[in-house]
């Protein structure tokens, strides 16, 4: 059965606090989300169970689910295994995004946990994290629906690169190497920066810490001023 809900072009707006963060709550979340709507985001992008329901009862936008969770020996924790799927099905969000990089899984691996929201839940669509062109690849072989830059830089084997270093040649090559609908996420910052990979040809970009994540946030502008007295 063929998946029939896609996810609109435009700006996705990743919504999330951690528990150790200010901003961690259900309600907060559903509240970023219902200023995100009201600001013209096309979707949003979530973290856990309770703040995607919270988050349905404030806007009609289709949502990117995730649940974050730490397993010992390995360092894939974004909807790691089978738990986190069924947390998000139940959830009902339109769209699973899956950790698909080639670091150790916990338990499942990548192509058992596709097989696995495609027979349990078949109009939900899944969605790629990558940090390499490989992983890309590789996701856009099993039939991801959508490929994310998300954790290119995050991954032991790509720390130090970002998105936009040598004019964005990473997502370009992405690009132009699957078949899969590209997401450009991971430090897109700037509106000028939404503008350069949407010409690019991205079917959306998702930004989070630069839209709701003050801490984040009043640090750049902090660490600007710093710099700018230590002169």
């Amino acid at each position: 059965m063929e998946c029939v809900i896609m996810l609109p072009q435009g700006l996705i707006v990743s919504c999330q606090a951690l528990a150790d963060e200010p901003l961690h709550s259900s309600f907060i979340m559903s509240k970023m989300a219902l200023a995100a709507y009201q600001g013209g985001a096309v979707g949003i992008r979530a973290n856990s169970k309770d703040d995607i329901i919270a988050i349905k009862k404030e806007v009609d936008l289709p949502i990117i689910g995730i649940v974050k969770r730490d397993y010992a020996g390995s360092n894939v924790f974004i909807t790691a295994t089978r738990t986190e799927v069924d947390e998000l099905i139940d959830s009902a969000c339109e769209v699973i995004a899956l950790d698909a990089t080639s670091q150790k899984r916990p338990n499942e691996s990548l192509a058992d946990l596709v097989t696995y929201i495609r027979q349990k839940a078949p109009t939900i669509e899944i969605m790629a994290d990558i940090s390499t062109l490989e992983e890309a690849q590789y996701a856009d072989a099993l039939g991801f629906d959508y490929i994310g830059t998300t954790l290119r830089g995050y991954t032991e084997y790509t720390k130090g690169h970002v998105l936009y270093e040598d004019n964005f040649q990473f997502l370009k090559d992405v690009l132009s190497n699957v078949n899969a609908k590209v997401i450009a996420e991971g430090n897109v910052i700037t509106p000028e920066m939404l503008q350069t990979v949407e010409r690019l040809g991205v079917h959306c970009t998702v930004v989070g810490s630069a839209i709701t994540r003050p801490k984040e946030i009043t640090q750049r502008f902090v660490s600007a001023l710093n710099k700018l007295n230590n002169h």
